[in-house]
């Protein structure tokens, strides 16, 4: 059998040599257009920043070691410039000539392709680049090398805009990020990403939200915004999303779906037989509600190259679809995600409830805890969870990755208190933020608890509600949310006649948990009650100017 793959990197080089695991005798081709057919796409902006100091760790394989140790013909500098999936051929070009080449089976691994919109003078600029390969970081770091910009530019705040800021702010340039979106990192909701927008500002790079670019002048050296701010740039980094890399799938004729993405069956095979396509350039499945996506990541893309492996000989490997888990390091913080976030779940029409615990990275007694701060997102019908949000300095990865499973595993947000989770006071807590997370949702599940969310709060007050801080004193000198009422917790039961049974109560802590316990005392004794999610301290991190 000769199975040829068109493009490297994390889908086409798991399916190769998986390949060859599962067989000897098959003759395996990896065709690349690119010199670099094995490196790691996700370590390029660590690279800029120095903290990868040497260019050839981003290269994890090269064509020699992966015939010398998996017997697979690499050829790089080899691109497709057609599929003819009818007779089985493609046509290749190399540097020297132009040749077909037949196969049994083709797996398409061309990944995705920066966006690049059509913006006045963004081709004139000699100073604006993409990271998707080696050679852009070469050419950035050559660029860094040879002009030493003080002033850079990110259009952009996803994942690769977010950590390209970061490694241009560590070479010591001054560094603004430019994002349409109200806020950044589209995979969190607002609440959540305005604790990175916070530790960038902490760390001297400006914020330019809810802005475009309409123009680039003088080479690129000045960038103007829509509202007619004109930023200067020695350097500016375009990271405003991509795109699937599919032209040579439509040209053949394969279907091809949602943004131009490869339309796969279950088994990764496209509309052409014996034609499969893995990686950035597939429309995938989100697990959480089975509508269509594009997910770019090298973990999905790691694991639909392996199965489409085992799918060729034999092995039953469905496509379940996938959450889009994933992590970012802004300076001292981490931000991390899995699963739909509000806005999608609101524009499905799906019913959650959202909740937000305030937790510690290890037991709160132990030297060295740092706060952490977890969102968690659940179907009203069943408690299913739907997503799942994490910010702070450490244990994020830990949180959101258990997380991720319990998604996976169609878990409950009632089962969340049920997982027996490493504990020692170095490492957790008894009562994980995850267990804590599935406290607070069962409650809110079985009516022992209700909850407004940070939005919710002034049209509760307009209804007639009035808020009850339960804080103490002291934290009350460091700021209370405008107009509320404050009856420390511990006095609730002697002061419980100042408040009227016909009027609603919105109660508030500092997190929430005191809120909780308010909201039961209430309860018990007949008064209307819910608790403001996340308290105080979720309130004013979003909203300061409803504090005094």
């Amino acid at each position: 059998m000769k199975i040829v793959i068109i493009g490297g990197v994390a889908g086409g080089m798991s399916a190769a040599t998986r390949l060859r695991r599962l067989n000897e005798e098959a003759e395996i081709i990896v065709l690349e257009k690119g010199p670099y057919v094995s490196f790691a796409n996700c370590g390029l902006p660590y690279y800029i920043s120095g903290e990868i100091s040497e260019r050839e760790d981003l290269l994890i394989q090269t064509p020699e070691s992966l015939q010398s140790r998996f017997r697979i013909d690499v050829k790089p500098f080899h691109e497709v410039l057609e599929i003819r999936p009818e007779q089985k051929h493609i046509l290749v070009k190399n540097q020297n000539e132009t040749f077909e080449m037949e196969y049994d089976k083709l797996i398409l691994s061309p990944g995705a392709k920066p966006i690049r919109p059509s913006i006045s003078g963004l081709e004139d600029a000699e100073n604006l680049y993409t990271v998707r390969s080696v050679p852009d970081v070469d050419a950035i770091e050559h660029f860094i090398q040879e002009k030493s910009p003080q002033k850079a530019v990110v259009i952009g705040a996803g994942f690769i805009g977010i950590e390209m800021a970061e490694s241009l702010a560590k070479r010591g340039m001054q560094v603004t990020i430019v994002e349409k979106a109200s806020h950044i990192l589209p995979p969190l909701d607002e609440e959540m990403a305005v604790r990175i927008e916070q530790e960038f500002e902490k760390n001297k790079v400006k914020l330019e939200l809810g802005k475009s670019v309409t123009a680039f002048r003088e080479e690129g050296k000045r960038i103007e915004l829509e509202d007619g701010e004109i930023l200067v740039s020695d350097l500016t980094i375009f990271s405003v999303g991509v795109t699937p890399e599919s032209n040579l799938a439509q040209t053949a004729g394969i279907k091809t779906g949602l943004r131009g993405g490869i339309i796969v069956d279950e088994n990764y095979e496209t509309s052409a037989a014996d034609v499969y396509a893995i990686g950035d350039a597939i429309v995938v499945k989100q697990e959480v509600n089975q509508q269509d996506t594009l997910i770019s990541l090298a973990s999905p893309a790691n694991r639909q190259g392996r199965m489409v492996a085992d799918i060729i000989f034999g092995k039953a490997r469905p496509n379940k679809g996938f959450l889009g888990t994933a992590i970012v390091r802004v300076f001292a913080l981490v931000a991390a995600a899995t699963g739909l976030n509000e806005k999608a779940l609101q524009e499905e029409g799906i019913s959650y409830t959202a909740l937000h615990i305030q937790g510690k990275s290890h037991a709160s007694y132990f030297p060295g805890n740092t706060p952490l701060f977890l969102k968690v997102l659940f179907a009203n019908e069943d408690g299913r969870i739907l997503g799942a949000q994490a910010i702070g300095e450490n244990g994020v990865d830990k949180r959101i990755d258990i997380l991720a499973t319990a998604i996976k595993a169609g878990m409950s947000v009632a089962d969340l208190p049920e997982l027996e989770l490493t504990y020692a006071p170095p490492f957790g807590s008894a009562k994980d933020p995850v267990n804590m997370a599935g406290y607070v949702g069962l409650n809110l599940l079985e009516g022992l608890s209700e909850s407004i969310q940070w939005h919710q709060l002034n049209e509760e007050k307009a209804n007639g509600a009035i808020l009850l801080d339960v804080r103490n004193q002291v934290e009350l000198e460091n700021g209370k949310i405008k107009d509320s009422i404050h009856i420390p917790l511990d006095e609730l039961r002697n002061r419980i006649s100042e408040l009227k049974k016909e009027i609603p109560i919105i109660v508030t802590c500092q997190v929430g948990l005191r809120g909780y316990l308010a909201e039961r005392i209430l309860k018990n004794a007949g008064y209307q009650v819910k608790n403001l999610d996340g308290g105080f301290s979720l309130y004013q991190t979003i909203l300061p100017g409803e504090v005094e």
